[in-house]
């Protein structure tokens, strides 16, 4: 053991992903294949979906969350490492990437099993807690718009089930979180969030240094 995590170096890092990171030819075709996008660096790490599919496993998920699903690199990850009766619902606001994931769902055939529902995702949320999915999921994942995420999270808190996890990405902020020269809106949200679900007793937390930063929150 050691005090303090040890900085991520160049060299260590690829050391990391080389001896730690197993991922699927689908995967990797995923990240080849959008890697020129615009927006290809919304995508998740293959550490971070090395992580999810982890998860999946240690939790027996049978329902998964999805709230920003951009073009699938988290959701394949899980889909791939679900059971045959486990189930799954992506909400995305934007179509155009909602059909890139679709072809990999499909690809790695669990896209049956898959409820994508196209909207903003404080709609879709509502939606599903009026349909009665309350305290129905084991797993959620965060990965949308940031001024947003209090509401997300107080959805989550809703629909997963006491012993779930909520998991929520890019509690870094690109490390602005931490650098007080940034005071946009974003950062500061973000900032405000972070000390929130710190302070919140309904969960139990682990802050974890994996791509931009996720926080796992066990429901009590």
């Amino acid at each position: 053991m050691t005090q303090k995590t040890l900085p991520l170096t160049e060299d260590l890092y690829h050391y990391f992903i080389q001896h730690s990171v197993k991922e699927h030819p689908l995967q990797k075709e995923l990240r080849e294949d959008t890697s020129d996008m615009v927006m290809s660096r919304m995508a998740t790490a293959p550490e971070q979906g090395q992580l999810l599919a982890l998860l999946v496993k240690l939790l027996n998920v049978k329902r998964y969350l999805e709230i920003g699903v951009f073009t699938g690199g988290s959701s394949l990850a899980v889909g791939l490492n679900l059971p045959s009766d486990a189930s799954i619902v992506a909400l995305e606001r934007r179509e155009e990437y909602a059909e890139i994931a679709q072809v990999f769902w499909d690809k790695a055939g669990f896209s049956d099993r898959v409820d994508l529902r196209i909207g903003p995702a404080v709609e879709s949320l509502a939606e599903l807690e009026s349909e009665g999915a309350a305290g129905s999921f084991d797993l959620a994942f965060i990965d949308a718009d940031k001024p947003h995420y209090p509401e997300y999270y107080e959805s989550c808190l809703r629909l997963v089930k006491k012993g779930g996890l909520i998991i929520i990405d890019n509690v870094f902020w690109h490390g602005n979180v931490a650098k007080e020269e940034f005071d946009d809106k974003d950062t500061e949200s973000m900032r405000e969030f972070n000390k929130m679900v710190y302070e919140d007793e309904r969960v139990q937390i682990a802050m974890l240094p994996l791509g931009d930063g996720m926080t796992l929150a066990y429901v009590r």
